[in-house]
C-alpha cells in the first residue's frame, strides 16, 4: 500500500509535520429517516454486507454520550447507526437521528453549494444496477451517460429511497478518468 506524505504551510512552525495518509478512502455517512428498512434496500440493492449494527448512541454522561456530543454537539438526544461494507472495503455508515427529526432535504441536488452532493460506485452493467434501484423504490435522474464510446465508459446517476444521489460508474474510478 502506498502513503503519501501531505505538508500543510498554513499550520505554524511547530506544529508543521508531515502527516501520513494511506491514500484510500474509508466511508460515506448517509442519513436516513428508517434504519431498519435502509440497511435491508443497500444489502439487496447495492450488495453491500451488515458490519455491525444498528447501534444506539444516547446524549448522556458516557463515554460514548460525551464523545458523541463533541461531534455532534448537545441537543441530538439519541439516535441510531450502523456501518455497512462493500467488497472492496469502502464502507457506508447509516444514520436515523430523533432530535432534530429526520427529513428529507426540499432540493437533494443543489451541486453549486460546497459538500458532497453524490457519491459513486462501480457496476459494468450501469443501466441493469438503475433499473435495479428504480425496482427498489430509487429512481433514476439521469439517462445513462457514456463518457467514452472507444472503451465503453458510460455513467448513470440514481437516486436511493431518500434521496440520496449514487452515481454508478461503469469501470472503476482510476481507469475511468486516468
Amino acid at each position: 500500500m502506498a502513503v503519501f506524505l501531505a505538508h500543510d504551510p498554513a499550520l505554524s512552525d511547530e506544529r508543521n509535520t508531515q502527516v501520513a495518509f494511506s491514500g484510500a478512502f474509508s466511508h460515506v455517512g448517509l442519513t436516513v429517516p428508517d434504519l431498519p428498512r435502509a440497511i435491508a434496500w443497500y444489502q439487496q440493492v447495492l450488495d453491500l454486507y451488515l458490519l455491525k449494527g444498528p447501534i444506539e448512541v444516547v446524549e448522556d454522561d458516557t463515554p460514548l454520550g460525551r464523545a458523541t456530543a463533541s461531534i455532534y454537539g448537545t441537543g441530538f438526544q439519541r439516535f441510531q447507526f450502523a456501518h455497512l461494507c462493500a467488497s472492496d472495503g469502502t464502507g457506508v455508515e447509516l444514520f436515523h437521528f430523533e432530535n432534530p427529526p429526520t427529513t428529507r432535504r426540499e432540493d437533494n441536488f443543489e451541486f453549486w453549494r460546497t459538500g458532497i452532493h453524490h457519491f459513486a460506485l462501480t457496476a459494468r452493467d450501469v443501466d441493469g444496477m438503475a433499473e435495479r434501484i428504480a425496482a427498489h423504490g430509487g429512481r433514476a435522474r439521469s439517462s445513462t451517460v457514456v463518457v467514452d464510446p472507444e472503451r465503453d465508459y458510460s455513467i448513470v446517476y440514481c437516486e436511493d429511497p431518500w434521496g440520496t444521489v449514487i452515481e454508478v460508474c461503469s469501470h472503476p474510478y482510476a481507469q475511468m478518468w486516468a
